[in-house]
């Protein structure tokens, strides 16, 4: 017999809608939605009125697996992504080594197995001479390529212009991208260095990595999509300027795509002077004016996903005051969407657009199999969330294996209170009540 869980007396928001009923979950899924639901022998949770949606899909991460472990690893940082209510990601390959090929991918997929508390898919990398290898890639074997066209590490910089055109004529699935230019960015940092040396004062970190460094990157991007029919999604979108770059409307049926990351919503450059290089991050964190045209964009659907780009470094790393030996990047997972549903408490996004665009939008844009709705008969990926409990940041109950946030000592209005995976309760009342169960994404693809 499955086994059988039923939440009770909840505040669904699932498709544009907001209802109050009961949910009952059978094995993996979810079995029927509706009032008064009763299930002899069903554990039951009572959830009073919180706030029952899908668990955010989150399409990009890095976990530091393999090779980088010290800062992170598939293991702690899903368990610190269910605690926030993420029940799915897609994580990046600038690992070591680089998951640049398909048997890389596959030993990463193996690597995973069993140990990770989300669902997860893993992107294969592109670089100046892997084409081959994208090109032989099946539908279901990856979330998307990326590609890093701005500055990156190793050899997965992409700057052969007769390579970007054989990845967006050639590519077999979707693409996503890093767009920053890289040489705009060194110019700008031989600039900075005439003047201070390598002690750059970090509050100049968004001028370096600049509007223009990202206009030219991402402006090319699309260019190239557009040129080929590629299937584009740009990641972490951090400028006004961009935006003209992007349709308004659903997502359904777009061929060219944009996220913004909860940190570019949550910060602007004014926190530099606090939170220096805890806040460093590529693409950097811009003005307020930034800010809020990305916070208008995704009201207007021009902008459609929600994402982290959850990057942990140790805190003896990121307390580096130098600004060239700081390494850019922020844990986030623990507290994305709580920091999402900040724009909802401040009347930016109504609690359905919120719910769209970390988890219908990303299960759209990315052809997931069966997950990201509340829908009968789909996998029980929940997150159960308390609007009207505010909660301070502290360091002492960070799970990132790196043992820090860059939000420490901010309230934030929400908190994540259960989340379930593939039917099973995951993360509850800051414990976890079972071994991991994630599973590999499917995608809908023809």
């Amino acid at each position: 017999m499955s086994q059988k869980l039923l939440i009770k007396n909840a505040r669904m928001v699932n498709e544009g809608q907001q209802f109050d009923g009961d949910l009952l979950i059978s094995g993996e899924r979810i079995a029927k939605i509706a009032t008064g639901i009763s299930a002899d022998g069903a554990e039951v949770i009572d959830a009073d009125g919180m706030l029952l949606m899908p668990g955010m899909i989150d399409d990009q991460v890095h976990f530091r697996e393999p090779g980088v472990t010290y800062k992170g690893d598939l293991a702690t940082e899903s368990s610190a992504a269910v605690a926030g209510g993420i029940t799915s990601v897609m994580e990046m390959p600038n690992t070591k080594p680089q998951t640049v090929t398909i048997d890389a991918l596959r030993d990463k997929y193996a690597m995973a197995a069993g140990r990770v508390r989300t669902n997860y898919s893993f992107y294969l990398g592109a670089t100046n001479n892997n084409i081959d290898e994208i090109r032989k890639l099946g539908h279901d074997e990856t979330c998307g390529i990326k590609v890093f066209m701005g500055a990156s590490t190793g050899n997965m910089l992409v700057d052969d212009p007769a390579v970007l055109e054989q990845i967006f004529r050639d590519a077999p699935t979707l693409i996503a991208a890093h767009c920053e230019d890289t040489p705009t960015i060194l110019a700008n940092e031989a600039k900075y260095r005439e003047q201070y040396g390598e002690e750059i004062p970090m509050r100049f970190h968004p001028t370096i990595r600049s509007e223009e460094a990202c206009w030219k990157s991402s402006s090319m991007a699309v260019e190239l999509a557009r040129k080929h029919d590629a299937r584009l999604h740009v990641l972490h979108l951090t400028t006004e300027r961009e935006l003209a770059l992007f349709e308004a409307g659903p997502v359904e049926g777009k061929r060219v795509t944009a996220e913004a990351c909860v940190h570019h919503l949550y910060f602007s450059e004014a926190d530099y002077e606090k939170r220096g290089s805890f806040i460093k991050c590529n693409p950097a964190i811009k003005t307020a004016g930034d800010r809020a045209a990305l916070r208008a964009a995704l009201a207007e659907d021009r902008l459609d996903v929600i994402a982290t780009d959850h990057a942990p470094h140790t805190l003896e790393e990121k307390s580096e005051s130098s600004y060239f030996k700081a390494p850019a990047g922020l844990p986030l997972v623990q507290h994305a969407l709580a920091m999402a549903l900040e724009l909802v408490h401040d009347e930016v996004l109504t609690l359905p657009q919120l719910v769209h665009k970390v988890c219908h939008a990303p299960a759209i844009l990315f052809d997931v199999a069966e997950r990201g709705y509340l829908r009968e008969g789909y996998f029980a990926d929940l997150a159960l969330v308390d609007m009207l409990h505010p909660h301070r940041v502290e360091r002492e109950d960070v799970l990132y294996k790196c043992g820090w946030s860059p939000l420490e000592g901010d309230v934030l209005r929400s908190r994540v209170h259960t989340t379930i995976v593939n039917g099973s309760v995951v993360y509850q009342g800051g414990k976890f009540p079972r071994d991991p169960n994630g599973l590999r994404l499917s995608f809908d693809r023809g």
